[in-house]
């Protein structure tokens, strides 16, 4: 039995054999949906499809389509807040969504979200697309992308200023930042390089590079690096170490100079030499007094004050080839103890100089006692 939409629909339609008029019942989910619109006939809904050559339709017929339009019009409305309502659930709790890229713009892709087309920003994409085709621009990279599927996470959803975007990187980190431990060694790709440091793409066992670190200006190399160009160029290929992972930041931080032996340790006893020479003391110069390198007279002194601590003198100093650091350096040498005797060395420009450390501590109350004098000390 026809309701009374369906039959006012079917009074209207034209008896002309050039038209015909479709009344076609819709599932119970839309149905409900017709309790928000402006249909008066809200147990039932009928979508009615006209196809006539007749040019202007009865006004009834009017009347009747334009009911349908409003109730397709909340259908529309009533997915796209569900859809944006997903959206704020996949940023909450961090979801990856399987996204498919439209198309893309002078700053992004588009990536469709369900009924909602979002952003994601070329910065936001992970570096394995430019590494594995280093000669394209961006933008070739991105149009060779439309119509495939990528790992995203929602980074912002604001569904009053339509602003959706997304983050390829977010979803990597995710997934293999895990993987990443300190003391990792990376083949490892230069991306862009900064007054501060090099930032390096991790190559990861199938052969592509998801996450990237940040080389420090101080971790490049042992020499004193005054400009990072001089020794990284983008899309060289390096070998680093992790020596920082931030979880929280989702930062890592690289190291090359820590793969390679500090040059002084290896050869310490040709910088100071044990015969006397390069301006060291010797048991004929027993009143020869080597003049502290700046700053350290003061940590010497605080050196003293702490509990275990029984004597701090300065014994040698030579020169270095290289400048590694024009601020002062000091650190427990690796050299085995004498006794209770521990060697310290203070470094600043090409300026060495050894600090012999008498003391009932071990070695790690003697690295705990420099933390504490060290955080005293401007």
């Amino acid at each position: 039995m026809q309701t009374s939409a369906a039959a006012a629909a079917a009074a209207a339609a034209p008896t002309s054999s050039s038209s015909i008029v479709i009344i076609i019942k819709p599932p119970p989910f839309v149905s409900h949906l017709a309790l928000k619109s402006k249909s008066k006939s809200k147990s039932n809904l009928f979508f009615i499809c006209r196809c006539s050559s007749t040019p202007t339709p009865s006004a009834k017929l009017t009347q009747i389509i334009d009911l349908i339009d409003d109730d397709q019009d909340v259908v529309r409305q009533a997915r796209r807040s569900s859809d944006w309502k997903a959206a704020r659930a996949h940023l909450e709790n961090g979801i990856v969504y399987q996204g498919r890229v439209e198309g893309s713009n002078a700053g992004g892709l588009l990536i469709r979200f369900y009924s909602l087309i979002g952003f994601l920003p070329y910065p936001q994409l992970t570096p394995s697309h430019s590494c594995k085709e280093p000669d394209k621009t961006i933008q070739q990279i991105a149009k060779a992308l439309t119509g495939s599927l990528i790992s995203l996470k929602v980074i912002h959803a604001e569904e009053d200023k339509r602003k959706l975007i997304f983050s390829e990187k977010e979803a990597a980190w995710s997934k293999y930042s895990n993987s990443v431990q300190i003391g990792n060694v990376y083949q490892a790709k230069v991306g862009s390089v900064e007054d501060y440091g090099a930032f390096a793409h991790l190559q990861f066992p199938d052969g592509l590079y998801h996450l990237t670190g940040l080389i420090h200006v101080s971790e490049v190399s042992w020499d004193l690096v005054q400009d990072v160009r001089d020794i990284l160029n983008e899309g060289d290929d390096v070998k680093v170490k992790v020596i920082g992972v931030d979880r929280n930041k989702s930062r890592i931080t690289l190291s090359i100079k820590q793969l390679e032996e500090d040059p002084l340790l290896e050869t310490l006893e040709k910088v100071i030499p044990q015969d006397g020479s390069a301006g060291s003391t010797s048991d004929n110069a027993a009143d020869y007094v080597i003049d502290p390198l700046p700053g350290l007279e003061t940590i010497i002194e605080e050196l003293q004050r702490e509990d275990g601590i029984i004597d701090v003198k300065i014994t040698r100093q030579g020169f270095e080839k290289r400048v590694v650091s024009q601020d002062l350096q000091l650190w427990l040498s690796n050299a085995p103890p004498n006794g209770n005797q521990f060697t310290l060395l203070a470094r600043a420009g090409r300026q060495v100089q050894e600090i012999q450390l008498v003391t009932s501590l071990d070695q790690g109350g003697i690295k705990s006692a420099l933390q504490r004098v060290l955080e005293r000390v401007p």
